[in-house]
């Protein structure tokens, strides 16, 4: 008896296909929430930041530095900053802290009377930099980051942001920057494709 597989051939082809696209689609659309989430989350967090108390911001910042830059400490590369006072803005959480350092520690305030540079930028290209997933030169060139002010602590900054080291943070926080700034570097890349009507698969 002859059997015709022609049939189920065109149904399981048919199926595929379905399948196939239906994947696409789930695909896009977490692609699409990604990327909004991405986009979205620094107007999110501006209000909540806002509520944090200062002292909370200074201690934590504080930990954070002395733990990032510990070498660069005790090497003397940060001595630059004795008696200047840097200002760090993170624009869209409208978020400023004035950075200096003195003999072994860093000092920050929430106001001062005059800056001598100011360094600024968006929060996740902060969270690149810090990953390592962008160079600080390239968003510089590309005006994302901004440093303005006395040119010589302009360049200790930016040499200060090329040896970011994590060595001296718990494991664990090392992981989740990395995977953090994996995960905003993606959503900025799909908001790049959104921009400019290209496909997101």
């Amino acid at each position: 008896m002859k059997v015709d597989l022609s049939q189920g051939v065109v149904v399981l082809d048919v199926y595929t296909k379905a399948l196939s696209k239906r994947n696409i689609m789930f695909t896009q659309l977490l692609n699409t929430v990604h990327h909004n989430v991405v986009k979205n989350a620094p107007k999110a967090l501006m209000y909540p930041t806002h509520l944090l108390p200062f002292f909370v911001q200074e201690k934590c910042l504080t930990e954070f530095l002395h733990r990032v830059f510990n070498d660069a400490i005790e090497e003397g590369d940060v001595d630059f900053l004795q008696g200047k006072w840097l200002k760090v803005s993170i624009n869209d959480l409208q978020l400023v802290w004035f950075i200096s350092f003195d003999k072994t520690q860093f000092v920050i305030k929430a106001k001062v009377d005059q800056e001598d540079v100011s360094f600024s930028g968006a929060v996740n290209d902060l969270i690149l930099v810090a990953g390592r997933k962008e160079d600080p030169d390239t968003l510089f060139f590309q005006r994302r980051l901004s440093i303005e002010g006395d040119t010589e602590l302009g360049l200790e900054i930016k040499n200060l942001l090329d040896n970011i080291e994590f060595e001296h943070l718990p494991p664990f926080v090392e992981q989740w920057i990395d995977r953090f700034s994996d995960f905003v570097k993606r959503g900025l890349t799909l908001e790049h494709r959104v921009l400019n009507d290209q496909p997101i698969i």
